[in-house]
Order: structure tokens, then sequence, then C-alpha cells
């Protein structure tokens, strides 16, 4: 299972349009792709699907088919997780729905967290519900690709979102206050990443189940994307231009622990995986017809200029999808 997560501190960055497009792109390359919408505000979820199949997935509805259907029994202690429910969009793509009710699990994160250091099975359990959730889910439906999005915090349920995956993806948008983030950003997840290897010398160490597995916690950052910038003849306005330079000496102090003066021009930086523009006029189209925006038709209302839109933005995400999945091999 390789798996790649989403994730900013700073919220309104287009992360989870990022991560919806990526996973119909990666089908466009020929893999087997699962999302999974561990942000409680499961704004990739409603991307999916349909408000009346919304209905059917959470807890008024007659299934409770959501992620928090499976990680239930865990929070209310009354057994381990729960099989994973992934809604097929179509042959090569499902999602494991988000739902707003996972906020509740983030109380038993948190206090699951320290007591893990006591060797605590339960807690193991707990902490590692979303690791052994995406990986069954994985292996049930032969996904070659994992795409996770968290919320915008550094809290307990993003912790064990993030030790889950092998990869982290950083979208960002060209302002201080991505910048910004990128200062907390960067030592959280190291010190998440050290936290959770002190947590698997005491499983090593304890009579704990040999059966339970749990995430090697690698969470590994191997590039960022700028976000919906403005351009004028070609080129990113003034006043993002600004920002956008800034990026790769800010990566590699906060995210990578570098050097300042390691850091190139924004153009030759390896670790900017792409500069995506605000294609402002196809986004509602996309959204209403419930397709990516690289497959509007004429039919959705792409026409006249909107063509060559489609065509730029279709370029546009598979040149990313190919900068991401190479990074990770």
């Amino acid at each position: 299972m390789k798996t790649i997560a989403f994730f900013n501190n700073k919220g309104g960055v287009g992360k989870t349009s990022l991560v919806y497009h990526l996973a119909w792109m990666y089908t466009e390359l020929g893999l087997n792709v699962i999302a999974a919408d561990l942000d409680p505000q499961a704004n990739l979820t409603s991307m999916f699907l349909a408000e009346n199949r919304l209905e059917e997935l959470w807890p008024d509805g007659p299934h409770y088919l959501s992620i928090q259907g499976a990680v239930n029994p865990i929070q209310k202690g009354t057994g381990d997780i729960g099989d994973p429910n992934v809604e097929r969009i179509n042959k090569h793509l499902g999602i494991i729905p988000g739902d707003l009710e996972l906020s509740n699990f983030e109380a038993k994160l948190s206090d699951a967290w320290p007591r893990c250091m006591d060797g605590d099975e339960a807690s193991f359990r707990a902490v590692s519900a979303f690791y052994r959730i995406l990986l069954k889910a994985s292996n049930e439906n032969k996904a070659d690709l994992v795409l996770v999005d968290v919320g915008p915090n550094l809290g307990a349920i993003n912790r064990s979102a993030l030790i889950s995956a092998e990869f982290v993806v950083i979208p960002l948008a060209p302002d201080l206050f991505s910048l910004q983030g990128l200062r907390n950003l960067g030592p959280t997840l190291v010190n998440w990443r050290e936290e959770w290897a002190s947590r698997q010398k005491v499983k090593n160490q304890k009579k704990i189940s040999k059966d339970l597995l749990i995430p090697k916690g690698t969470m590994k950052p191997i590039g960022y994307v700028v976000m919906q910038h403005a351009i004028r003849q070609d080129r990113p306005v003034k006043a993002y231009d600004r920002w956008i330079k800034k990026v790769p000496m800010y990566y590699r102090s906060y995210i990578l622990e570098q050097s300042e003066n390691s850091a190139p021009a924004t153009d030759n930086d390896p670790y900017r995986f792409s500069t995506i523009k605000h294609y402002r006029s196809l986004m509602p189209m996309a959204m209403e017809a419930r397709k990516p925006m690289f497959f509007l038709k004429p039919a959705d209302g792409a026409i006249g200029a909107h063509v060559s839109a489609v065509k730029d933005c279709y370029e546009d995400f598979k040149k990313l999808a190919k900068n991401i999945l190479k990074a990770t091999e």
C-alpha cells in the first residue's frame, strides 16, 4: 500500500480540491486509487458523492457506512475496527467517506497517545485504527495508491492519520499565512515521527499481540504544490510572486531542517511539484457536473475559451500527478 497524505495546518489553500483531482488523474494513468476522507469536515466526500447518498451513509441514515462507522467500535470501547466501506466511483476509483461525527474521535485518540507508552494494547489499537482501516481497504480493493485528505490542524486525528502515511505532500497558497504555517508543520512532523518511534519500541517490548499491525510512521515530506495563484501574461501577479519566491527557503528550513542557503530559485526547486493556477471559471461547472475540471465537456458548459482551459487543466494535473508519483519511487 502506497499512501500519500495531503496536509497543511493552514486552511483554505485548495487541499481538498487537489486530492479530488489527483484521485481522478491517477485513474487516468491506469492506477487503482482509494481516496480516504479523514477530515471531519468531509468536504472531499461531498465532492464525490451526491447528498441523497450521504444521507444513507451518515448516522441518521440506515447504513452508517462512513469512516466513523469503521472506528465506532473503538470509540465506544466495544471492539476493534469495523470493516471499511469503500464507495465505488468507478472501476478504478473509490472513496472511504468522511463524517462530521469523526470529530468525536479526537478525545479518544488524545487519551490513547500517552497510554501507548504504558504498553496499553487498546490504546495502540485506537492510534493505529486509521492505518489498519486504510490497509484493509487497500488490500480488499487491490489499490495501487491511497490518497488521504486531512483537516487543517495539528490535533490527534491528524496525528493518527499522518503516521499512517508513507509520504506527505504539502499544498500551500502563495501568501504569508501559508509560509508561517510551514514553521509549525515541520517541527510537528518531526515530533510526531520521533514520538511514534518511541511507542513502536514499547510495543515491541511489551506483551502486545503480534497480530496487531501498526504503521511505520515514516510520513516523509516529499514536496509541495503552490495552489491557486493568479497569473498575468503567464506569470504570477507581483503580490503572489513575492511569496512564491520565499517558499524554497521556508520549505528547507522548517520542513527538511536544512540550511536556508541550500534553497534554489523557485523555478529550479525539485521539491516544488507544480504551481497550479486558479481555474476560476471551471470550478463552478465541475461542481455542478460532479466531475473534475479536466473532464468537462461542452454539454457541461465548457465552450469557447473554456475548451482550451480544460485542456490546460488536464495537462497541468497530469504533470503534477506524475511528479508526485516519481517522488514516491
